[in-house]
This record gives structure tokens, sequence and C-alpha cells, in this order.
């Protein structure tokens, strides 16, 4: 998996960019940018300084901070990504080729948008690793190591048959979050529901379709993320349909009377319902998981009344 979608010719890697294959909340409505900047202000303003970072992580081709770049003038906005700096990026924008490259910073938002869920993990099925050659085919490889029990323990009866070994997801997250001293880090990722997932999430994704989780380099792997696993103390969680409505973002019908007043700004509104829509449907985007995970704060006061506790 880690091949697949990180090495030389892996997927991520691949000129074209994940936006070829699937659509994320960015791609889909700058609503979904205009929201993540009131939540950088009001962190912002939590913190009390006037040092400030948004860090994309997991940032494709840099289309979320190229429009938070035309909203926030006075915060610092980087990039990071496997790949090198996107060609379209305004100069003010940085980038890092990699977590690893990320230094430190004081005070900071930090967004994971469909990030964790591409984290390479292993699979167990009837208490052996999964082994998987480049055409999908499957075969029974070796034990699973300690940590892998250790954490099947705690988590696995979240799955059946097949359990999606997340360790590797809660060191990231862990990773990740910890780069910001003060402020808050968010990760937006499918998210798993109530009840068993007795087959797995495993799935794949190419030129838009949903397709066979084959490691072949040509497509998305992706497995839903277990928040809980991931949380730490202060963590809470809770659906971006909450999260977005709580950051202004609304389905509402215009006015008819604009219709007739200003018909072009009629229909700009009706465009912005269609696209609000779109994130905030409860079976699509708008059913996504938000884990909040503060820094040396607390959870945003705007999220206080639908956030759920976690760690």
């Amino acid at each position: 998996m880690t091949t697949a979608l990180y090495g030389p010719d892996g997927f991520y890697r691949r000129p074209a960019g994940p936006a070829a294959h699937f659509r994320t909340s960015v791609h889909a409505s700058p609503l979904f940018a205009q929201a993540i900047a009131r939540l950088a202000k009001a962190v912002a303003d939590e913190t009390g300084s006037a040092d400030f970072t948004i860090v994309d992580l997991g940032a494709g081709r840099g289309e979320l901070l190229c429009q938070l770049a035309t909203w926030l003038e006075r915060v610092r906005l980087i990039g990071v990504d496997v790949v090198g700096r996107p060609p379209n990026l305004p100069d003010r924008v940085e980038w890092r080729s990699g977590l690893d490259e990320l230094e430190p910073l004081p005070h900071g938002l930090l967004i994971a948008n469909e990030w964790l869920d591409n984290i390479p993990l292993d699979v167990i099925v009837d208490g052996r690793l999964v082994e998987v050659d480049p055409t999908g085919a499957e075969r029974a490889g070796g034990p699973p190591t300690e940590r892998d029990l250790a954490w099947c323990s705690q988590w696995g009866a979240a799955f059946g048959e097949r359990i999606e070994v997340g360790w590797p997801r809660d060191d990231a997250w862990a990773e990740a979050a910890g780069k910001i001293g003060a402020g808050l880090a968010v990760a937006v990722d499918y998210a798993f529901g109530g009840g068993r997932h007795d087959t797995g999430t495993l799935t794949g994704y190419r030129d838009g379709r949903q397709v066979p989780p084959v490691p072949d380099g040509s497509g998305d792997l992706t497995a839903h993320v277990l928040f809980e696993s991931c949380a730490h103390a202060g963590s809470a969680l809770m659906t971006q349909r909450d999260a977005l409505s709580l950051l202004g973002v609304s389905a509402g019908l215009p006015a008819r009377e604009l219709a007739s007043t200003d018909p072009a700004a009629y229909l700009r509104a009706l465009a912005a319902t269609s696209e609000a829509g779109e994130l905030l449907d409860p079976y699509g985007l708008g059913g996504f998981g938000w884990l909040l995970h503060p820094r040396n704060l607390r959870v945003p006061d705007v999220f206080s009344a639908a956030a759920r506790s976690l760690g």
C-alpha cells in the first residue's frame, strides 16, 4: 500500500493529482475554504498571537491554499504533500515535501482533509497479515506484530473477519498535531459509524469511480478512519454537517424577491445553496468526521454544542 500510494510511481506522485480521480470538499465549493478561514480566525483570536499559521496537510496541488490566500492576508500559509511545490501557488504560500520537513509552529491551525484515510495500514484475517500482489490477489502472510495485536485487542471490536490495523494512523496523527504548539489540529475524513464493519472498508478510487483496492499505483487506496483510536486527551469529534453549519455554511434558499430585484445575485445564491447542500449532505461529504485536537487551548466555543468529547 505504501509503494502503491507514495512510491516513485505511486498514485499521489502522478502529475494529474488526486483531483483527477475523486472530489473532496475543497473541490466541491469555495464555501469549504471560507469556513476554514472563519475557523482560523476564531483559533487565532483564541491564541492571541499575531504570528499565526495555517497548515494544509495532504495539500494535493494546493487548491485550498490558493483560495485561502485570497481571503487571509496576514496569515502564514504552508502546504505539505509528498510532491514538489505546485507551479500555480501564490508566492506567499510555502511548501514542504513531507511532514518531516514541517518545522514546529508556535501558533496555528492544521487541517488534514482526507489525509488519514490514505495512511497505509495492514489487514489481519484469521490471525494472519494479508499479503497483496500488484494485481490485487491476496494470500495469508506472516503473523501480526505485538503492537498489531495490542491495537486489535483494544479496537478490533469495530471489525469482523477483516481487521484494518489503525495504529499507523494514530501515530501519524500524533506527529501531525504535535507540530502545533498552541492552536488546533483538525482531521476531516471518512469515519467509522456505529456497528461492526465485517468485511472492512478498504477500497479504491480511479477516474471518479469506486474500484477494487488494487495496489498498482493507478488509483487511490483508502480505508475509513477510526477516530476514537486517534484521539488524545481533550479531543472531540463531530460531523462535517455540524461543523460547517456552525461555521456559517447554509443550504437555505435565497429570498424569492431577489430574483426580480437582482437576477444575477439570485442565480449566484442558488448555486451557493447547491454547493452547500453537497458539503452538508449527511450521506455524503456532510457525514465525514471532524476530529478536533486542541493544542494548549480548548475546543473552539463555536463547536461546543455539537462536539463529542473523546480521549
